[in-house]
């Protein structure tokens, strides 16, 4: 098995996901064996009209998070898809970072399930809570 480390993370960031994802400017905050935390720096234009960052965002940061837990479990990054992502939110999210704590909860052969929580760097409550299911794939399908 490989080692999952800071610089295959590093390296995902821009190999395995879309250009728009790259867009958030996501950067990795810890792994763990059992999980990822990810940060994702505040800004304007992932705001509402009204200053709030807006859902999608939230979703697509959770969605990532639990991408990076998923590889640091299994040791290296393998193709997955998101087969089910249900998110609860609980308060805004305005003019701070966000923290997205990713923790594997199963890791099986064929499909993984996981628990997210975002949080405003600063601030210890919640914004949202998501679970997450994946479809692990096989390599190069």
């Amino acid at each position: 098995m490989n080692k999952f480390d800071r610089a295959a993370a590093e390296q995902m960031l821009t190999s395995v996901f879309a250009r728009w994802i790259q867009d958030l400017d996501l950067s990795i905050e810890s792994l763990e064996s059992d999980g990822a935390v990810l940060r994702m720096p505040f800004s304007d234009k992932l705001c509402r009209d009204n200053g709030v960052v807006c859902g999608q965002a939230l979703m697509s940061v959770a969605d990532t998070a639990m991408v990076f837990a998923v590889s640091s479990a299994a040791g290296a990054y393998r193709p997955m898809t998101t087969v089910d992502q249900t998110m609860h939110f609980l308060r805004p999210a305005a003019n701070a970072d966000v923290l997205a704590e990713a923790r594997v909860i199963r890791l099986g052969r064929t499909m993984a399930f996981g628990s997210v929580t975002l949080r405003t760097d600063g601030d210890g409550r919640p914004v949202a809570m998501a679970q997450l299911a994946y479809a692990l794939l096989p390599d190069g399908k």
